[in-house]
C-alpha cells in the first residue's frame, strides 16, 4: 500500500512540475504606447518585471512614466502633466498557444506633476493619489500589446478639476518569460 502511495505521489509531482514548465518563469517587459487623458494626449514608457506562478497566472511590478498635454480649461491656456506610478499586478493567460491573449489588474501610487501656463504667469503642482488599473492585452511570440485604463481620483487645483484618469495603449517586448 505504502508503495502504490508513493509512485501515485512521485507521478502527480513529476506532471505537475513538467506541466509548469512550459514557460520560464521570469519575464522582463519593457513598452512604449500613447497615453489619452481627458482633453488631450502624450507619450508613455514602462518597465515591468514579473514572475509566472504557472503557466496561466503572472505577477509582477509595474514603472510607469507619462508625460500628457491636457486641457484644463478655466482660464487655462496650456498644460502640461507629468504622471509616474509604481503599481503591483496580476495577469491571467486565456491559453497556452503562440499567441496568447490575458486579462488583468494592478493598483499602486500614481505621483502626478502639473504645470499650466496662461497670459497671468505660470504655476506648478505635485501630488500623489492611490490608483488601479483594468487591463487586457496579449503576447505574441516575445512582443507584446496592452489596453489599460489608469483610475486615479481627479482634485482640484485653483478653481479647475484636474482629471488625472487616462488610457494607456503600448506596444513592447520581453526579454525572458518564453517557452521553454
Amino acid at each position: 500500500m505504502k508503495k502504490s502511495l508513493f509512485i501515485f505521489l512521485f507521478a502527480l509531482v513529476i506532471s505537475t512540475v513538467g506541466y509548469a514548465q512550459d514557460y520560464k518563469p521570469f519575464q522582463l517587459y519593457i513598452g512604449l504606447g500613447y497615453a489619452i487623458p481627458d482633453g488631450g494626449g502624450g507619450i508613455l514608457f514602462d518597465i515591468e518585471p514579473a514572475y509566472r506562478i504557472n503557466d496561466q497566472i503572472a505577477v509582477g511590478l509595474r514603472y510607469e512614466a507619462a508625460v500628457m498635454a491636457k486641457n484644463l480649461g478655466g482660464g487655462v491656456e496650456a498644460s502640461a502633466s507629468g504622471v509616474s506610478s509604481y503599481t503591483l499586478n496580476a495577469k491571467y493567460y486565456l491559453g497556452t498557444s503562440s499567441f496568447r491573449p490575458y486579462i488583468g489588474a494592478g493598483l499602486g501610487i500614481y505621483t502626478m506633476g502639473t504645470v499650466e501656463a496662461s497670459s497671468g504667469g505660470a504655476s506648478a503642482d505635485f501630488g500623489s493619489k492611490f490608483g488601479f488599473y483594468p487591463r487586457i492585452g496579449f503576447d505574441v511570440g516575445h512582443f507584446n500589446v496592452n489596453l489599460d485604463y489608469n483610475i486615479v481620483p481627479k482634485y482640484e487645483e485653483n478653481g479647475a478639476e484636474v482629471k488625472n484618469s487616462y488610457i494607456g495603449i503600448r506596444v513592447g517586448a520581453f526579454l525572458f518569460g518564453g517557452k521553454n
